[in-house]
Order: structure tokens, then sequence, then C-alpha cells
């Protein structure tokens, strides 16, 4: 596959995507492993002569880095994703995250929570 607009990129995230730059690194779409399987395979076109525009995903939930971790869960699940990209207020792909990434954040401070709690409660009992 080929674009035929020279400012266009393609960064790569993983195996799972390729994200989709202009020129001045902002975001204007995503082709992801079911974008090919759909829009390539599935219609037995030939990706050599297919341009990325033609099956990127455009139209995608975006969030700032300022957004809350409750937020993104919940834009998450409201739109049935497993991942958000991240741009600044500009538009510029800053990044993308998984939830995963959140679920890690989430049981890490968690745990910190409970062994705060749990040397709180030992201190005080003199239980070790």
């Amino acid at each position: 596959m080929h674009d035929g607009e020279p400012d266009a990129c393609a960064r790569g995230v993983g195996t799972v995507c390729r994200i989709v730059l202009d020129a001045q690194a902002r975001l204007v779409g995503v082709v992801s492993q079911s974008d090919i399987s759909d829009k390539v395979a599935a219609e037995n076109k030939c990706p050599a002569w297919m341009r990325v525009s033609e099956i990127m995903s455009t139209g995608l939930v975006t969030v700032t880095p300022d957004r809350s971790l409750h937020d993104c869960l919940r834009l998450m699940e409201q739109n049935g994703i497993y991942h958000l990209l991240v741009v600044d207020p500009a538009g510029r792909y800053r990044g993308m995250l998984s939830v995963t990434d959140m679920v890690t954040v989430i049981a890490s401070d968690e745990k910190a929570r409970a062994d705060m709690l749990e040397a709180f409660v030992f201190e005080r009992t003199g239980t070790p």
C-alpha cells in the first residue's frame, strides 16, 4: 500500500495498527489489521495499488493528556474500544493509551493504598 499524499506518514504502534499523521504531526487516521482484512483482503484488492487513505479509519476517539483515567475508561466503554489516541490541543499525536495500561496503573495504585493501610493497621496494633 502507498499513500499519494506526500505529507502523510505512518508511525508504528506495535503490530496492531499504524498511526497516520500529516506533516504537522496531526492525527488523520489509523490503519488496523481489521482495516486491512476488511478493506483489502476481503474485497480481494491488490494492496500494492491501494492508498493508505482508502483504508484508514477516521473519526477516531481521542483524548488530551489532561483527561482522567476514569473519563478514559468511560469513553472506552461507551465506544466499545480498547485503545484511545492521545493528542495535544492542536491535534498532534502524542501516544496511545490501552485498557491494559490503565488497569496496570489502577492496580498499582490500589496495591500501594493496600500496603499503606496494612502498614498503618499493623503499626497501631503492634502486629508484625
